[in-house]
């Protein structure tokens, strides 16, 4: 857990976008409205890969078995293999859902690091990191950027056989083992593939929580929900925290451990956003994967085989930090 404070950086603010609003995004972007009202705990869920969703079960499974159940949050916030977490606490135990991956086939893939794409043919990691290693470079800011990551999903949607969307979609919901939104406030973080614009479901949002925890976590090619398309919501920002602001206290749950690639001039990082939320009046905890696990994430983020042992890791995590943050959440 961390809990050193950090220097004041802004959030990059959303572009206006010219393409009229269809009444399907009206209510999608007034999500991130809705939430503004303060509430008294959020749990927040960063993005991660398939490891990273692992490591969030793990440390949520973790923290129940010691007595401390953070999914009763007032909010909980999810982006890309954290959208994957928060919809499936929806519908299941912490513990049920870390003997289901303790206790499932062992596999290995390789992948694009956060979109955890099941068996669908993909580019490499190495070749996924490179090209958004050179957009990122490419970019005059965070807004440039992502309007550049979602050209570069159409191209690649547009040389696509186009199978990848009912497969995507097919093996999210198989994740989930509910397909209901829950009635607790539950925000899942996406990024307009046309406009580049963030976008947060709910739902009120009238789109599935299937197709949401998809577009969430589509950070190859774009994701099409009616006649829109979205990547992968840690185009945002990584945690997206600060969509909690207001609220009392804000657990914050990061595979990533707060990093980002983006240039720390750009507020992307987790630093960023809690300084945001203390500015408002939010206490703030984090937790991250210890020395011992980190090179499970990143490079090694998509690869199945080690989901097991990021859960165990983050299972330790959460038994070993319950009682120190039973005050804090309570």
């Amino acid at each position: 857990m961390n809990t050193t404070p950090f220097s004041t950086l802004h959030l990059t603010s959303t572009t206006a976008s010219d393409r009229p609003r269809s009444d399907q995004e009206q209510l999608q972007v007034d999500a991130t409205r809705r939430v503004r009202a303060a509430g008294a705990r959020a749990l927040v869920l960063g993005g991660g890969g398939s490891t990273g969703n692992a490591w969030l079960i793990g440390v949520m499974a973790g923290l129940f078995d010691a007595g401390l159940d953070v999914t009763e949050a007032d909010l909980i916030i999810g982006t890309s293999a954290g959208s994957t977490a928060a919809a499936q606490i929806a519908g299941a135990t912490p513990t049920e859902l870390l003997a289901a991956i303790l206790f499932a086939a062992p596999q290995q893939r390789t992948g694009p690091a956060g979109s955890d794409q099941g068996r669908v043919p993909i580019r490499p990691v190495a070749d996924h990191m490179e090209r958004i290693s050179k957009i990122i470079a490419s970019a005059e800011d965070a807004a440039d950027m992502r309007r550049r990551m979602g050209a570069a999903a159409l191209d690649m949607d547009a040389a696509s056989d186009g199978s990848w969307q009912t497969q995507w979609r097919a093996t999210v919901s198989a994740r989930l083992p509910s397909q209901r939104w829950p009635q607790r406030t539950v925000l899942i973080t996406a990024v307009d593939a046309h406009t580049g614009e963030p976008v947060v479901f709910d739902r009120h949002s009238g789109v599935d929580l299937a197709d949401a925890v998809a577009a969430s976590c589509a950070s190859g090619l774009p994701y099409r929900i009616g006649d829109n398309r979205y990547i992968d919501g840690g185009y945002r920002r990584n945690e997206n925290a600060d969509l909690a602001a207001g609220y009392g206290r804000v657990l914050v749950l990061s595979p990533f451990g707060g990093r980002t690639l983006q240039p720390h001039e750009w507020g992307m990082q987790l630093a960023a956003q809690v300084d945001e939320l203390r500015a408002r009046g939010s206490r703030v905890e984090m937790i991250f994967p210890d020395s011992s696990s980190e090179h499970m994430f990143g490079a090694n983020g998509m690869d199945l085989s080690l989901r097991p042992p990021a859960a165990r890791a983050g299972y330790d995590q959460g038994r070993a930090l319950a009682e120190q943050l039973t005050e804090f959440w309570r």
